[in-house]
């Protein structure tokens, strides 16, 4: 008996879903970048305001002065979504698990001399809340934020700032004792260096508008520590020293910085780009907390990098500008 097969080719109807299609075309194939994000938005048939802020609709977008005819212009240049998102931090994660194995099976933390050792640990473990201060707020853009093209990458930052807090953790296991991480909270709740970083940390919790909040969190005050402190104190100062151990263990922390800072410079270009008015906005949030900022983390950039550390935080901030710049926020 003979038996023919024939391939048959079958013509979709349509190439995408009906609500991604209104936003790319009728006749494209959508990628799974735009079929996670575009449409996903709820928008109406809420059953009632929430009884917590009754001024307002469950997901509305009028809890930001910021004003877009379409929140989906707020694309990701990275194309994020959630399983793009965890292939990239699971290649990250094998490469971070292999510093931490280089550097402890060739006993690279008992070659660093004592000093060194001691100023990474104090510079580092307090971070680790401010990490945890980046989380929460990453979580509160996502949860007041409006249009899945914000709020879905905000929580993917949320976590990846919880994965920098458990980085920092891990290296203060390895650097030292599980005292040094008591240490760092001490340091964090008392000593007078900290007092300006973790008031706006605290104050940063309680703004309201999600996209000030994106631009307090994501650009200025990150935007001026990883720069200052895994740039200019890791890179530049703790290897030259004989910690390049402390350099592995947190390659991790400038590698992500470098990566998110291109969904956050494009987010503040898009919605810059819609009208004067946001561009005000976002000129006038940008400058009011890059200058908190700075003076919170001046103290800071004394202790860890004596007399130079102010000009390594200056340099940090023309970079920062410049960034700006190039968004076409600023004036």
């Amino acid at each position: 008996m003979n038996i023919d097969l024939q391939a048959r080719e079958i013509t979709p109807l349509r190439q995408t879903y009906a609500h991604v299609a209104k936003y790319i075309g009728g006749d494209k194939t959508a990628s799974r970048y735009q079929e996670a994000t575009f449409g996903a938005q709820p928008m109406v048939n809420f059953h009632y305001r929430p009884t917590w802020d009754p001024g307002h609709e469950l997901f509305d977008a009028s809890r930001s002065k910021i004003v877009l005819a379409d929140w989906y212009v707020l694309k990701d240049p990275r194309q994020f979504y959630y399983a793009t998102w965890t292939m990239t931090r699971a290649k990250q994660q094998d490469a971070m698990e292999a510093n931490f194995q280089f550097v402890e099976q060739r006993g690279m933390v008992g070659k660093m001399p004592d000093g060194v050792r001691e100023k990474a640990l104090t510079v580092l473990m307090p971070l680790r809340h401010a990490a945890w201060g980046a989380n929460m707020n990453n979580a509160s853009i996502c949860a007041y934020g409006f249009g899945t093209a914000f709020t879905a990458p905000a929580m993917f930052h949320a976590m990846d700032n919880l994965g920098v807090a458990q980085y920092l953790t891990r290296l203060g296991l390895v650097l030292g004792e599980p005292q040094s991480l008591e240490d760092g909270k001490q340091a964090w709740l008392d000593a007078p260096e900290w007092q300006g970083l973790r008031r706006l940390v605290e104050d940063s919790f309680v703004v309201s508008d999600p996209f000030e909040l994106f631009v307090a969190q994501n650009f200025a005050l990150d935007g001026l520590l990883y720069p200052l402190i895994y740039g200019g104190f890791v890179d530049d100062h703790v290897a030259l020293q004989g910690g390049t151990a402390v350099a592995m263990l947190t390659s991790f922390m400038p590698e992500w910085h470098d990566e998110s800072a291109r969904w956050i410079d494009a987010v503040i270009k898009a919605a810059g780009a819609e009208s004067d008015a946001n561009r005000a906005l976002l000129r006038g949030w940008a400058g009011h907390w890059m200058d908190r900022a700075q003076a919170a983390l001046s103290p800071i950039a004394r202790l860890a990098l004596g007399e130079t550390g102010e000009t390594v935080l200056s340099d940090a901030r023309v970079q920062l500008q410049a960034r700006l710049a190039k968004t076409g926020v600023a004036a």
